[in-house]
């Protein structure tokens, strides 16, 4: 285990601690959760891929795995296969046009109103179909002079009123580090709205704690806050807890998802992942067809198959829980939402639904 000491000689919060205990090795991961690496797909080989993208999942988040299940969906989300090896037509480095967005260093400018920060390029958990896992990090940080460059293009352009925290996974930073960006903010006078997009209520909820807590309630800005949970199973007590702490700052609440093959392709895990985050006072917002970053192609699921499902999802849940099913296709001016709007495709859904 590290060193539960910093740079500086000073104790780690607890959080620091368990994003550096994190599981980065398959083996040590199966040996966990009591698998033979036989019943797994082939996991990957290519040494250049696993260099790129290596693994990195909280312990926390492996105890919530079911032991022995090679088909947890959880365990799905994380374990590298061998597949992410393979070069699939119409997959990319950068599937969602970032770099064609990019305003300055670290800024992403691609809807009117709102620009996007790219806070840091840590995570505490590599999803294999992360859509920024190929994003030049070392190149576009924000935090570069102090954040200087991004808070001038900021000033320089009054239209934009939210700003949007990203990454990589904008809680990676410290609270000093997060107190820093958002003062530098409150200089920009027509920033009214802060969304901060995160994973690490979900895969690291350690991350809320008193210091993050604090630093939520001191902000002047409109809170908004998205979380990213796919399946009902991520949803544990510690998780609710931080959600409700998170409530207490007067921050909005969302969730995004993604629609992802073998995780939550059936009508029953999303309903069920709709009515866990409802219980822990989470809105459902996006459920997202599968950005089609390279390596991450076996993970997708089909649009007629996701409108299916979506349209059941309308029929089972109350409209609220129902999340808005959309795609990002580069240089379009909003997510576009994916609707059954084509009559021979209806038809084909009722067909199946009534076999």
């Amino acid at each position: 285990m590290i060193a539960a000491t910093s740079i500086t000689g000073q104790p780690r919060p607890r959080w620091q601690q368990a994003m550096a205990d994190a599981i980065a090795s398959p083996a040590e991961l199966c040996g966990i959760l009591g698998l033979d690496p036989a019943q797994l797909p082939a996991l990957i080989r290519d040494p250049v891929a696993i260099q790129g993208f290596p693994l990195r999942v909280p312990r926390g988040f492996v105890a919530r795995m079911r032991h022995g299940d090679p088909n947890d969906p959880l365990l799905r989300q994380v374990l590298p296969l061998d597949a992410e090896s393979s070069a699939t037509a119409g997959f990319a480095l950068d599937p969602v046009g970032d770099m064609a967005a990019r305003a300055g260093a670290g800024l992403l400018h691609k809807y009117e109103g709102r620009a996007l920060l790219i806070a840091t390029g840590a995570c505490a958990v590599h999803c294999r179909y992360c859509f920024r896992r190929h994003f030049p990090y070392s190149q576009e940080a924000a935090l570069s002079n102090g954040w200087r460059e991004a808070i001038d293009l900021l000033k320089a352009d009054p239209s934009i009123n939210e700003i949007i925290l990203s990454g990589g996974d904008p809680l990676s930073l410290s609270d000093r580090r997060l107190a820093q960006l958002t003062e530098a903010l409150t200089t920009v006078p027509h920033i009214r709205r802060l969304r901060i997009h995160t994973r690490q209520p979900v895969v690291l909820p350690e991350r809320v704690d008193a210091g993050l807590l604090r630093w939520l309630s001191g902000l002047s800005l409109q809170k908004v806050v998205v979380i990213h949970a796919n399946h009902a199973n991520e949803i544990d007590d510690q998780v609710a807890s931080a959600c409700r702490d998170l409530a207490g700052c007067n921050v909005t609440l969302l969730n995004q998802s993604v629609l992802l093959a073998g995780v939550n392709d059936s009508v029953d895990a999303l309903a069920d992942l709709s009515e866990a985050l409802m219980s822990v006072g989470v809105l459902p917002y996006y459920l997202h067809l599968l950005d089609r970053v390279q390596g991450a192609a076996h993970f997708e699921v089909d649009e007629a198959t996701a409108l299916r499902l979506h349209a059941a999802l309308l029929q089972r849940l109350p409209g609220y829980l129902v999340p808005r099913l959309v795609r990002e296709i580069p240089g379009a001016a909003s997510k576009t939402p994916v609707t059954l709007g084509d009559r021979d495709l209806l038809r084909e859904y009722v067909t199946a639904s009534s076999d």
